[in-house]
């Protein structure tokens, strides 16, 4: 997802509910830095659309992705 935070921080914001997306919230047990550290940082326009792509991407691969539509 888009954000100004680091992974980290927005992945600890999800875990203690705050601004949390429910199934990461739930489910979530660690980043895999190795699906997005390459991308960052990147232009807000190219993070929009990468986003989608990168969403799709990854359902293809077998992951639960919620969002990036």
């Amino acid at each position: 997802g888009l954000t100004g935070l680091t992974t980290e921080k927005r992945f600890a914001n999800h875990k203690a509910g705050i601004k949390a997306a429910a199934v990461v919230k739930r489910y979530g047990v660690r980043l895999l830095p190795e699906l997005f550290m390459h991308l960052n940082p990147m232009p807000f326009d190219a993070a929009v659309e990468m986003e989608k792509d990168l969403a799709e991407d990854l359902r293809r691969a077998g992951f639960t992705v919620t969002g990036g539509h």
